[in-house]
C-alpha cells in the first residue's frame, strides 16, 4: 500500500481522470516522481469500477482501491445490504473478507464483525477504509479465516463464507470441494463455532450437488439485480432437518421481484396448462435458475404453455414476478401468418423454439425495438407458435 497515492494532488489527479483514456495516460507517465503508473491507473480503473457498484466507496474521500479484480469480485452494494435482512445478531465472522463490502454491511446490524483476509496487503486497504468510512466495530485479521477458528474456541452467532473457485477447475462440473476453503471439509469445525452459517456461492452451483455436499441446508437465496442472477445464498442451520426453502428475489432499484418455494414439494408437483389466454408472463433470471416452475403455476393460479417453454398465461393479469403481457394475437410460425401483420420492428424472445432470435430476425426482417413483442415459443399441443404481446 503506497500512501503517496493518498497525497490530494494524487487524488485530484485520479478524480480528474476517471473517464480518460488508460492507454494515453499511460503513454504519458506518471507526473509523480514516488507512484509508479501502473499504480495509478490501477486506481483510477478500479475507483471507475465503483461508481455505481459501490457508491459509499466511491463517493467518500481517501479510499484506497485495490486491484479492479477484487473490485470484479466483491458483492455489490445492494447485494451485500440484501444480506443484512437475512441475518443479524451480536456476533459474526467472515472467514473471506476481501474487500470488506460484506462486512461493512454486517456492522450495521451486528455488534461485533471479525474480517478475516489472507492478503496482507488487502487486509492493510480495508483496514485503511473503514477508517474512513467511520466503521468502528469490524475487526480486521490478516490470516487465513478457517486456521483462526481453528486455533481457537471461540464462538459466533454466525459465520460467512464466500469461497472462491480453484484455478485447475475451470470447465469443470462446480463443486464446493474444489474451492477455497473447503466447506465441505470443515464442516465439522464450522458447527463447532457456530449454529449459524452463511455461504455465498456463484450462480454455477447446482443446487442438488450443493444440498448433497453440504448439510442442514435451510434456505438457499437466488439473488439477481436488474434480472441478472449475481449469487446463491446458503443459509445452514445446525440440526434443520425440515424442507429446504427456495426464496428467490429480483432487486430492482427500490423495488423487489419476491417468490419462494419448497425444494421437496415442487417435486411432487405438476402445472396446469392451456393455450394462449389474455395474458402472458415470462419470469424473472431469478426463478429461472431456481427452477420453481410447477410451483409457479400453482401458486399463482396461472397456466404454463408447455412443460420446457417456461411461460405462463391467465385469464386476469395478476402481479408476476418478471415480465408481464397483453397477448394481442397467436398465430402459427409461418412467414405468410406474420407478414399479413406487417410487423417490421418488435423485441424477440425464444423460449423452447429451435431457432435463435438472430436467425429470426434476418428470416424475417425484423428490426430490434418499437412497443411490439413478439414471442416464438411451443404450445402444450408441441405446435411452434408466435405470440403477438404489448408489455403491461
Amino acid at each position: 500500500m503506497n500512501t503517496e497515492i493518498l497525497n490530494s494532488e494524487v487524488q485530484e489527479f485520479i478524480n480528474t481522470h476517471l473517464n480518460s483514456d488508460i492507454t494515453s495516460l499511460i503513454f504519458k507517465g506518471s507526473p509523480f516522481p514516488s507512484i509508479e503508473i501502473k499504480d495509478l491507473m490501477e486506481q483510477i480503473e478500479a475507483k471507475k469500477r465503483c461508481e455505481k457498484k459501490l457508491p459509499s466507496w466511491f463517493n467518500t474521500k481517501n479510499i484506497y482501491y485495490p486491484n479492479k479484480l477484487n473490485i470484479e469480485q466483491t458483492s455489490s452494494e445492494i447485494t451485500a445490504e440484501y444480506k443484512t435482512s437475512l441475518i443479524s445478531g451480536e456476533s459474526i465472522i467472515d472467514l473471506t473478507g476481501g474487500f470488506g463490502v460484506d462486512c461493512f454491511y454486517f456492522s450495521k446490524v451486528f455488534k461485533s464483525v471479525e474480517h478475516c483476509e489472507i492478503n496482507k496487503s488487502l487486509s492493510e486497504i480495508v483496514e485503511h477504509n473503514y477508517k474512513k468510512l467511520r466503521v468502528n466495530n469490524v475487526h480486521n485479521h490478516a490470516v487465513d479465516g478457517m486456521q483462526m477458528l481453528e486455533n481457537n474456541n471461540k464462538t459466533y452467532d454466525w459465520i460467512y463464507i464466500d469461497p472462491s473457485r480453484r484455478h485447475d477447475s475451470k470447465g469443470k462440473v462446480f463443486f464446493l470441494k474444489d474451492c477455497l476453503p473447503n466447506v465441505p471439509e470443515h464442516l465439522d469445525l464450522l458447527f463447532k463455532r457456530s449454529k449459524n452459517i452463511l455461504i455465498k456461492t456463484s450462480p454455477l452451483l447446482d443446487f442438488s450437488i450443493g444440498i448433497d455436499e453440504l448439510k442442514f441446508v435451510k434456505t438457499i437465496h437466488v439473488v439477481a439485480l436488474n434480472n441478472e442472477v449475481k449469487e446463491l445464498l446458503w443459509v445452514l442451520e445446525a440440526g434443520f432437518t425440515g424442507d429446504i426453502s427456495i426464496d428467490t428475489v429480483n432487486l430492482k432499484n427500490d423495488q423487489k421481484e419476491v417468490f419462494n418455494f419448497s425444494f421437496e414439494v415442487e417435486k411432487t408437483l405438476d402445472s396446469n396448462y392451456s393455450e394462449p389466454l389474455s395474458f402472458l408472463y415470462e419470469p424473472n433470471s431469478a426463478i429461472l435458475k431456481a427452477g420453481g416452475f410447477h410451483s409457479i403455476s400453482n401458486q399463482l393460479k396461472v397456466d404454463k404453455l408447455h412443460k420446457h417453454s417456461h411461460l405462463y398465461t391467465s385469464d386476469k393479469a395478476i402481479d408476476f414476478p418478471g415480465r408481464s403481457f397483453k397477448i394481442e394475437s397467436t398465430i402459427a410460425y409461418n412467414k405468410k401468418e406474420l407478414k399479413k401483420l406487417g410487423i417490421t420492428k418488435a423485441n424477440i424472445t425464444t423460449r423452447n423454439f429451435p431457432e435463435t432470435v438472430e436467425q429470426l430476425r434476418k428470416k424475417f426482417k425484423i428490426k430490434d425495438g418499437g412497443n411490439t413483442y413478439l414471442f416464438f415459443t411451443t404450445d402444450l399441443n408441441d405446435t411452434k407458435i408466435i405470440l403477438v404481446t404489448s408489455k403491461l
